[in-house]
Parts: structure tokens; C-alpha cells; sequence
């Protein structure tokens, strides 16, 4: 997993997955193994899923031609709601995108450890063949 500055502002995590190291086959089947990650962890919301290519592709917008699909996985730890500041930075989200010969899932760095690791963790168990 890659950290990085994205656009010189945004802390990311970024992980390049081949498809060969993996046994998931599309976007959809990584966003069900992100749910169940998800739905198991007994502080996280399940929001629900946006699919960024098709949305992209209905408003004509510009799509790399290596983007075969682009989905996001939307989610709130929420632990706790100490001002109305923390709302900007909330909820998360996953974003997972088909390359054709790999997967690239990306994410914001938190603010809170807890969502960094568990985040971390979830997409680097996404390869699981070596």
C-alpha cells in the first residue's frame, strides 16, 4: 500500500493489485468483500455503493481509456461527533477500479487510526495469491 499527496492536498493510500495476485475477478466482487469487511466491524455504517464510470459516462465527463470499471464503497466509522467540523471529512469511501490487468483501490487517509488500519487492512487482504 502507497501513501501519497494527491493533487498536493490529499493524503491517499493507494494499492495496485495484478489480477494474477487475487482471486476476485471484478470491481463488484471486491466491493462484496469490502462489505462483508465492512458489515463485520462493529463500529461501521454501511452506506452503500456509487458507480463512478457510469455516472461519468452519463454527463459525458472524461474517463481515462484504461478505466474498464469505477465504483465506490461508502461507509462511516462515526465513533464519536465532537463538533460539526469532523463532518467534512466524513463519510469514507473505497475506491475500487477495474485497469484490465489489475485493480486499483484508493481511499483518503482519516483522520482516526482505528479507520486507517481497519481501511488499510481490508484492501491489502483484497490480494490474497502470491
Amino acid at each position: 500500500m502507497k501513501q501519497s499527496i494527491l493533487m498536493e492536498k490529499y493524503p491517499a493510500f493507494d494499492l495496485e493489485i495484478p489480477k494474477s495476485e487475487t482471486s476476485h475477478t471484478s470491481v463488484d466482487d471486491i466491493l462484496t468483500a469490502l462489505k462483508l469487511d465492512i458489515d463485520a466491524h462493529p463500529k461501521v455504517a454501511f452506506i452503500g455503493i456509487f458507480d463512478h464510470l457510469s455516472h461519468t459516462k452519463s454527463i459525458d465527463g472524461d474517463i481515462a481509456d484504461a478505466i474498464i470499471g469505477a465504483k465506490n464503497i461508502i461507509f462511516c466509522f462515526g465513533i464519536k461527533l465532537p463538533n460539526p467540523h469532523v463532518m467534512a471529512v466524513r463519510p469514507r469511501s473505497i475506491g475500487v477500479t477495474d485497469m484490465g490487468s489489475h485493480f486499483h483501490i484508493a481511499f483518503m487517509e482519516p483522520p482516526m487510526p482505528l479507520a486507517t488500519n481497519a481501511m488499510e487492512s481490508w484492501c491489502k487482504a483484497l490480494a490474497d495469491k502470491t
